[in-house]
């Protein structure tokens, strides 16, 4: 008889996530890692006097969720600070919290936070003055809730001499009001002009950020991730982390790439990767912006924004990088070793990217880089099939895939027809053969898998289930979704032979889920919770209610 097992888990529905999508009743763990899976009957034979014994009672045992591309160690030093995150889009809202954070802490030099929808102001835009009012003393810096543009009162232009004399920056664009003084918001490029001021944070803030936001995760049944920005100090104190034995989670560290530098900055992350592969700690990606947003319209478009009148533009955005020094940096990083993860959100970018991947291909022969392309909120039909012909992961971000404010008010006023129907094109990729890896890119938005899955699913946010469905055409069935947050994100952080799915001699990187998620309202399936997650074998999450069949 085989030795007995230290964990079964028995009696719901087990989704292997395996090629055939095979489904089970039991799982046997011993050692960290699975030793059976089938029949309850079966399994139970590997039971012992010692072996823990978890009656799922009809729930669900998925392999445990990575996240493709999250920004951990961005959020969790905003977790330390004043988040915005969680609340309502309601500027009311916003300014009465920051008031309340800033008399909380009154010997903070600056108030910093982040969070805020672009939503909850007239045309994305917040205004100094109302930020001067909630903090009239001090200097303060609050970033979007997706990174791409901030929110800063008199006292922190003042400080970083911005005024109405200041030329806006290549990368970016200082909002303005009608006669030209600085309104209070930042975009893109020009954030870094009050970025570069702001009260310096330590290694030791970084870890103590870091461990929040694994905890967060791992509460979510996410186990591994790509951290999709991580500079020199970050990867100190993951490093530091790592070194503590206090990174249970498998980090990918994603170098990022400056795009104020050229490829000097290359050796810089040969020798970070050199030191930055300790324990579950891997620093083999490099990421590179190739755009913006579209709601700040700094996404690269193949054709021009419209204003408000609908009349176009002749704006089609921003290539954060020339297109053919792309090519040229891509190839080079790709014949390192390294890993490309490319932020690229409008369908130029989208093609620009390719077309550097191809390049790369061309020079270099295949490659196991498994290089990949974020957002794709716009892809051209054009371009479907070349993901599966280079190789190369489509990293979708669901939850944005709906009738939202910011896509109702922000987005698609300002596409021209033919394009408003190209966004998010989750089911045309997945059929001409790409690749889906999940990510949540949170702080930007939930890392809450489930909560992604059904907006995947039924292309309606949960906060608002009423709305119709933003574009259903595109819409994933439950497998291919969850998919994405298992096998396709363990492929694309090169994990796929360990995790990703529950097979027998891979490694018990689990999470329970308190309902038969195969038997839910599909229209609910984000209300989900993770009663469980496994790494190893080991619990780094357990609910109380997991003992409560």
């Amino acid at each position: 008889m085989d030795p007995a097992a230290d964990l079964v888990l028995t009696g719901g529905t087990v989704l292997t996530m395996d090629a055939a999508r095979s489904s089970a009743e039991a799982v046997a763990v011993r050692a960290g890692r699975i030793v059976a899976v089938g029949a309850a009957a079966e399994v139970e034979r590997l039971r012992g006097p010692r072996t823990r014994r978890i009656e799922l009672a009809g729930r669900t045992l998925v392999p445990s969720f990575q996240d493709a591309h999250v920004h951990p160690a961005m959020a969790g030093i905003g977790l330390t600070r004043c988040p915005l995150h969680d609340l309502p889009p309601d500027a009311g809202v916003y300014l009465e919290t920051i008031r309340a954070y800033a008399a909380a802490y009154p010997d903070r030099p600056w108030v910093i936070g982040d969070g805020w929808y672009m939503s909850a102001f007239p045309g994305g835009t917040p205004t100094r003055q109302d930020l001067d009012r909630a903090v009239p003393d001090r200097p303060a810096f609050f970033v979007n809730r997706d990174g791409h543009g901030a929110w800063v009162n008199s006292r922190a232009l003042a400080l970083a001499g911005i005024d109405r004399d200041t030329t806006d920056p290549a990368s970016g664009r200082i909002e303005r009001e009608s006669g030209g003084d600085p309104s209070g918001t930042l975009h893109e490029g020009a954030m870094e002009m009050v970025r570069r001021i702001l009260p310096p944070t330590t290694v030791e803030d970084l870890a103590a950020g870091l461990e929040l936001a694994q905890a967060y995760l791992h509460r979510l049944g996410i186990t591994a991730w790509q951290d999709a920005w991580v500079e020199a100090e970050d990867l100190a104190a993951y490093r530091l982390i790592a070194e503590r034995g206090i990174l249970t989670g498998r980090a990918i560290a994603c170098h990022w790439w400056d795009r104020e530098l050229g490829g000097e900055q290359i050796d810089d992350f040969v020798e970070r990767r050199r030191t930055g592969n300790i324990g579950r700690l891997r620093s083999t990606t490099v990421k590179i912006m190739a755009d913006g947003v579209a709601e700040n319209y700094t996404a690269a478009m193949l054709e021009p924004y419209l204003d408000a009148g609908g009349r176009s533009t002749g704006n089609r955005g921003i290539s954060f990088v020339d297109p053919e020094l792309l090519k040229r940096h891509v190839t080079r990083l790709d014949s390192l070793g390294f890993q490309v993860h490319l932020h690229a959100l409008g369908d130029r970018a989208v093609r620009e990217a390719l077309d550097a991947i191809e390049a790369a291909r061309a020079a270099n022969g295949v490659s196991d880089g498994r290089h990949h392309l974020a957002h794709l909120q716009v892809v051209d039909p054009a371009d479907y099939a070349r993901f599966a012909q280079l190789g190369v992961g489509a990293n979708i971000q669901p939850y944005w895939a709906c009738n939202d404010a910011q896509m109702i008010e922000l987005t698609l006023p300002f596409l021209p027809a033919e394009r408003r129907d190209l966004q998010y094109p989750f089911h045309s990729l997945e059929a001409a053969g790409a690749r889906l890896v999940g990510g949540s890119d949170w702080s930007v938005s939930t890392p809450n898998v489930m909560a992604e899955v059904e907006v995947a699913v039924n292309r309606i946010s949960p906060e608002r289930r009423d709305a119709p469905p933003f574009l259903p055409a595109e819409a994933l069935d439950l497998m291919t979704a969850l998919a994405a947050f298992t096998n396709g994100s363990a492929w694309v952080n090169h994990l796929d032979a360990e995790t990703g799915s529950i097979e027998t001699g891979k490694l018990a990187d689990l999470a329970v889920l308190d309902r038969d998620i195969t038997r839910e309202e599909i229209r609910t399936i984000g209300d989900t919770r993770v009663l469980l997650t496994l790494i190893e074998g080991a619990a780094v999450h357990e609910d109380v209610a997991l003992e409560r069949p």
